[in-house]
Formats: C-alpha cells, structure tokens, sequence
C-alpha cells in the first residue's frame, strides 16, 4: 500500500484546519448570501452544518451548565403587531370523552391550537420577509413561484436544520449597566465593540451571536404586561450592526431577547423599515433568532457557548415557533 509521506499529511491538516477558519461560503467584507446554489434553501447555515462544525461546537462545550432560553407562551404574550395571538383550547376532555363512549377507566385530554408561526422564541425562516412589487425572498424565490394561501412552498421553517453552533451573547445592557435598554435604543458597531471589549469576548467567524437588551426580565410567566414589555422592545440592532457582525465578522446567525432584534427606528435610515430583516433574510441568508431569554446567561456571566436548536416541522411556515433553544457553557 503507498503510504503519504508525513510532511505531505502535515501540510493537508495545516491546510484543513486554515480553511476551518473560515466558514464555508462567507467572504470578509460581503458575507454570505446566495451562494450555495440556485435552490438552496438553508443560507449561512450551510456552513456550520458539517460534522466538522458540531464537533466544534460540542468541544467548546466545558461545564456541562444547561441554559434554557425559551420563554413561555400563553394567549395574553406580547407580540409584534401584525401576529396572530395564541389560543388553546381543549379539543377532548375526559370527561367529553367518557360521556361519548361509555369508558369510565381511561380518558384522555387533546387540545387544539390556533397560534402564529411567529409567536414566542423563534427562528425565522429565509422566506419571512419579501421584497419588491414581484415579493422575491432568498434566493430569488418569488411570490408567484412558491407563496400561497398555506404557506411558502421554498425556505420555510422546515427547512431550517438542527442548528448546534458555536455561540457568543453581547450583554449590550449590561455593558450599559442598566436592567434593560430604553425604547430605540440603537447598537451599531461601537455598541457591539464596547460590549464585547468589556466582556472580553469576541466573535469569530461562523459564531451564532444573541445581544442582550434586558428586555426579556420582564416577560414573567407569559410575556403579559405589554406595556413594560413595549418600554424595551424596540431597543436594537442598526443596519449598520448587522452589516459588522456578518460582514466583517462572520456570524452566522443573529438573534436577540426582543420580538424584532432591530432597533425601532434606525437612526441612519428613519423612514426606513425591517431594513435588518430584510438585509438578513433576503440578502444575506441569516437567519433571525427573536426572543431567546439571555437573563440567566447575563446573571451567570456566561458569554461564550454552544447553541442547540430545532425547529417545529410544520411545513410551509414562515418561522420556527414557540420553541426552546438550549446554551450549554
């Protein structure tokens, strides 16, 4: 059998662990987008899907500390406007039950839902948002094509894959010292740099990044007092922000503790809307994490993890609802 020459093995490793560095379809300066092909559905996720990339992640992995960050969600929990709210009700009780068949031993409860599919701790999909007078998403997925009056036929929820990645929380509040940031309270780049420098943390290339308003210590057993919740909530990322983490930093998902992760108004674009969204999800192929409680997380001092999630598979929804991320430090 012909054997490698050693020197040869060592330079492949070498070269393997350099092009490790850099996630796979990002350029320094650009980003990502739609680079992985005419149909692809899955964007910058593609790059820490690989083998390579979870055990990455899991070896991040040093004291084993769990950290929930899902909150739960009930029929009075805030929202973005424009969502349906969430009603369950109880579709069959043991007592209905028994008195249709007779059975007093066994019984059960089944309840139905009528909820949005961008409610709670969520992931948005790369078909959330459209733009133009043909409503084109990611990839050149057009309204015509793939929309319809159940859902969107490419980039969907669904096709958001098990994410576990590298992670970095920039407490942007607790770089403030404050409990929560005010109303439109916009982080830009200086924002993003300040509170990672006092972190001493920083981002690397393919890291999925959550920034901390405070917004969500106030969310209590369901996210039911609106008004408070409305004092934090438009307190967020600028386009500009975005731009840094992705550009020039290679994260490869953003999220936040807010409904919308950007700011309220944009102070560089006031008459602007869901210019992050937008520059996220149709340019770039990020996807946007919404309401992932980072409270314990601050408390904890814990900056640097790994970040586990799935999303429901319900096909054709525009985002991954109601779910329950995990931080493991």
């Amino acid at each position: 059998m012909h054997r490698m020459p050693l020197r040869c093995l060592l330079l492949i490793t070498a070269l393997c662990l350099a092009l490790g560095a850099q996630p796979r379809g990002w350029q320094k300066g650009k980003g990502y987008g739609p680079v992985y092909g005419s149909q692809d559905e899955v964007g910058s996720l593609n790059a820490i899907n690989t083998p390579a990339q979870v055990l990455e992640a899991l070896r991040q992995v040093k004291t084993g500390r769990v950290f929930d960050l899902g909150v739960r969600v009930a029929n009075d929990s805030f929202k973005f406007a424009g969502h349906a709210p969430t009603q369950i009700t109880t579709y069959r009780s043991p007592e209905g039950f028994q008195r249709e068949t007779g059975q007093n031993a066994l019984a059960y409860h089944s309840c139905a839902l009528f909820t949005s599919d961008n409610i709670g701790t969520q992931i948005d999909s790369l078909g959330h948002i459209t733009r133009g007078a043909d409503h084109r998403w990611y990839n050149g997925f057009r309204e015509a094509d793939h929309g319809s009056d159940f859902g969107i036929a490419k980039a969907g929820a669904d096709t958001i894959p098990p994410i576990i990645g590298r992670a970095v929380m920039i407490d942007v509040a607790g770089w403030k010292g404050v409990d929560a940031l005010p109303s439109n309270f916009a982080i830009g780049p200086k924002e993003l740099q300040g509170a990672l420098a006092a972190q001493k943390t920083d981002v690397q290339p393919g890291d999925i990044v959550l920034i901390r308003t405070g917004t969500l210590r106030y969310w209590g057993e369901s996210g039911g007092d609106h008004a408070k919740i409305a004092q934090h909530d438009t307190a967020g990322l600028t386009l500009a922000g975005a731009k840094w983490l992705v550009e020039e930093k290679g994260a490869v998902m953003l999220g936040a503790d807010t409904s919308g992760l950007e700011v309220g108004k944009d102070p560089d674009h006031p008459n602007a809307m869901l210019l992050v969204h937008s520059y996220l999800l149709v340019d770039q192929g990020v996807h946007i994490g919404e309401f992932h409680n980072l409270e314990a997380l601050a408390a904890a001092k814990v900056y640097r993890f790994t970040y586990v999630a799935m999303t429901n598979r319900f096909k054709n929804a525009t985002a991954g609802f109601a779910l329950r991320p995990i931080a493991i430090e």
